[in-house]
């Protein structure tokens, strides 16, 4: 390789790589092979982007093209040195579908649709016979919103007297799921209604080789094989191909049959005339069954989503807008979690244990036991012969993730657990002490071996993040284990996690306390940055110390002081963007510290979702669209739920927490407010209040609970908490300053 790369007079691969394996610590792997594989892939379309897009800008491209390639927008990116175009700034969009069904159609934030898994899209516009056009991917502002009862995308869009209705929405016919589309026009002038078909998606392009009409002209049969129905016949038909550019500019045509492009851009319009002044509707059906049988093999369910969410806990909010995140983040759970459990429904429709068990921690948490249950037990089939658990080679904070969280399914259930879950853990906790340091008098000694850690804190490191996930993964799969009659296991994982523990301290104490000048860098070697976001994961979820730590309090001012950019948490690493979930890990280590600097954060968050209640793993300050990964983030509305839920009721030191996140407009807002049904340690929990007279609440507390039943404080924010009597169960308290 050397020889080649001198012979090509470029940089020597192997200088290079040592170059920079010397930012980091020695490591296992340099970095993941399923993040090289990934970063191929995501930059190869990137690099068809670049030769396809920016020579043929007259063509009608998706809103991130649109934006991104305006030299008058912010979100205009140069690209000179860029080799390949990638969506940097509007990475946002909404996953329609059912609750049992792992098929997700995706709209994007102008109502494109992408109904098949990375394929093609299908686009509508406006179009009189000259003057204005409306074309929705070209318009600075629209309306959408997001039908929670349905999982149904609404697209409103208007330019002078043409409007344009748009719906996605995902049904059963029979028994087969289709997608279907309406769209509905409406016109001063003669115009037509056009369904496009466009050989690119929300990533950039993507190859539509042949187009044919079906008989009677009843729809198009794309690559041979897949089918788009229309709900009526189109008045005229007009396809194109690359050569001869967009078909948005052969309208006027009448073309129908068939299409080849040996460069995979074909394209085809069906136009359904609109008359002066009325109105024309339109509907397309795609079968989607081919997917479903990909995912889940030839049986599947057909819960509604109005079922589906009758089997989970309730949140009542007086804020419409909060009930609604709160609405849309059960809908992205349970959708995300139809099949195997995905972080996203398009860039990250994959597995990770590490976002599987966040996310099946707020599901537990919603009360949805026999989901997760499900789940778990597929868990002990994926362990590795050796114990580990996974995710990505050369990360070690996934086995910490999964005995948490099979942990906190013994908790929030009662359940002991079953023999193959038990010997599940037993084999986690024992990888955990073989990839446990020796000690011999170094910084890193007795923690894991550096990693590469896929929430981008850095370079290969040995990261606290990785140690304290083990501490709470290996507590409480040894209440697990106890419970569930496996004493001597349960015995050496807590042995195990007061090893990992001593060696934590000390080496926070000794080495990264002094570089971050009170507050707690990532490892052991690095100053303060954004990485060292991941300490507190020691804070919230897994309480390892009490609530008010002075370390995890320096360290949390630090980052609203260095790290937080238009009210969030800016993570530097590799996402350079305002990071939703762990925005909200901030805000949980302020509430649970009594600091009332988590209300701004929380309203701040609530503002970033998109109008279909969405979050991107990351958002560009500037653009306010996303930057990296997903459009539609699992994680993040895990985080969301489990905010709201601790806003009402919170686990503290073997208690509950009452009402101490409860926003101060929510309570002055004067109406009933909530949560029903929410799993706890000591069994399920309704709080309930509800407002009397000018200042005061009534607090009432049903629980089904375990005995013997919680401690349980009232703390509403600015207010001395107050203790609840366990004789009663309501009580009368005052907002208002005595």
């Amino acid at each position: 390789m050397r020889r080649a790369a001198r012979s090509f007079g470029v940089v020597d691969p192997a200088l290079l790589a040592a170059r920079l394996r010397g930012f980091g610590q020695p490591a296992e792997y340099d970095m993941p092979l399923e993040i090289v594989r990934n970063a191929v892939v995501f930059h190869a379309r990137g690099l068809i982007n670049t030769r396809a897009i920016q020579n043929n800008l007259d063509w009608v491209w998706p809103y991130w093209i649109e934006r991104q390639f305006d030299p008058e927008d912010v979100s205009f990116l140069p690209r000179s040195a860029n080799f390949s175009h990638i969506n940097l700034t509007h990475r946002n969009w909404t996953a329609v579908g059912l609750p049992d069904l792992a098929v997700y159609s995706l709209v994007d934030p102008r109502g494109l649709v992408m109904p098949l898994h990375d394929g093609w899209a299908v686009d509508a516009w406006v179009v009189p016979g000259n003057g204005l056009r409306l074309v929705p991917s070209q318009l600075t502002s629209v309306r959408q919103e997001l039908d929670v009862s349905r999982q149904a995308v609404r697209t409103g869009s208007t330019a002078g007297d043409l409007g344009l209705l748009a719906e996605a929405v995902m049904v059963f016919v029979g028994n087969e799921p289709w997608l279907e589309l309406n769209y509905a026009a409406t016109s001063g002038v003669a115009a037509d209604l056009v369904v496009a078909l466009r050989p690119y998606n929300t990533e950039g392009i993507q190859f539509i080789d042949t187009i044919d009409a079906l008989p009677d002209d009843a729809g198009w049969l794309v690559n041979r094989s897949q089918e788009l129905r229309f709900g009526g016949r189109p008045d005229r038909m007009v396809h194109s191909y690359y050569a001869e550019g967009d078909v948005f500019h052969r309208l006027h045509e009448t073309r129908h049959g068939h299409v080849a492009c040996p460069v995979g851009m074909a394209s085809a319009a069906a136009c359904f005339a609109v008359p002066a002044g009325g109105r024309r509707v339109a509907t397309v059906r795609i079968p989607l069954g081919r997917e479903a049988r990909r995912e889940h093999g030839s049986v599947w369910r057909t819960t509604s989503w109005r079922t589906a969410r009758e089997t989970v806990a309730r949140f009542i909010l007086p804020d419409e807008r909060h009930q609604f995140l709160c609405d849309a983040a059960v809908n992205t759970l349970l959708h995300l979690s139809a099949g195997k459990v995905y972080p996203g429904p398009y860039t990250y429709r994959r597995f990770w244990f590490r976002d599987a068990s966040l996310m099946l921690e707020a599901l537990l948490q919603l009360g949805a036991i026999e989901r997760v249950r499900a789940h778990l037990d597929t868990f002990p089939r994926l362990q590795k012969h050796d114990g580990y658990f996974e995710s990505q080679e050369g990360e070690w904070d996934s086995n910490g993730e999964v005995l948490w969280v099979f942990g906190r399914f013994a908790a929030l259930t009662g359940e002991p657990l079953s023999a193959s879950w038990c010997r599940a853990l037993e084999k986690g906790a024992r990888w955990l002490a073989r990839k446990r340091l020796p000690e011999t008098g170094r910084p890193q000694d007795g923690l894991l071996p550096a990693g590469f850690s896929a929430e981008h804190f850095g370079p290969n490191d040995h990261y606290y993040w990785d140690v304290f996930w083990a501490i709470g993964g290996l507590r409480g799969a040894a209440a697990a284990l106890e419970n569930s009659g496996h004493r001597a296991a349960a015995a050496q994982a807590r042995e195990l996690a007061d090893k990992f523990a001593r060696s934590v301290e000390r080496s926070i104490n000794e080495h990264a306390v002094p570089r971050g000048r009170g507050a707690v860098p990532a490892s052991p070697f690095r100053r303060m940055d954004s990485g060292a976001i991941g300490v507190l994961v020691a804070d919230y979820p897994l309480q390892l110390y009490p609530s008010g730590d002075d370390r995890v309090g320096r360290t949390v001012d630090h980052f609203l002081r260095h790290h937080f950019v238009n009210g969030g948490f800016f993570q530097d690493m590799t996402h350079s963007g305002v990071n939703i979930y762990l925005t909200l890990a901030v805000a949980q280590s302020l509430l649970r510290a009594g600091d009332p600097r988590w209300q701004p954060i929380i309203r701040h968050v609530a503002a970033d979702a998109s109008p279909t209640g969405q979050w991107p793993e990351a958002i560009h300050p500037m653009t306010g669209g996303g930057c990296i990964g997903d459009g539609q983030h699992g994680w993040a509305a895990a985080e969301w739920v489990r905010w709201v839920r601790n806003a009402f009721v919170r686990e503290e030191a073997g208690a509950l927490v009452l009402g101490s996140g409860l926003l101060p407009e929510w309570l002055d807002a004067r109406r009933p407010l909530g949560i029903r049904g929410m799993a706890t340690p000591w069994g399920a929990v309704t709080v309930e209040f509800e407002p009397v007279g000018e200042v005061g609440w009534t607090v009432r507390v049903a629980g089904s609970w375990r005995e013997p039943a919680p401690r349980m404080t009232i703390a509403l924010p600015g207010r001395k908490p107050v203790p609840l009597p366990e004789d009663e169960r309501e009580m009368i308290v005052e907002t208002a300053a005595p």
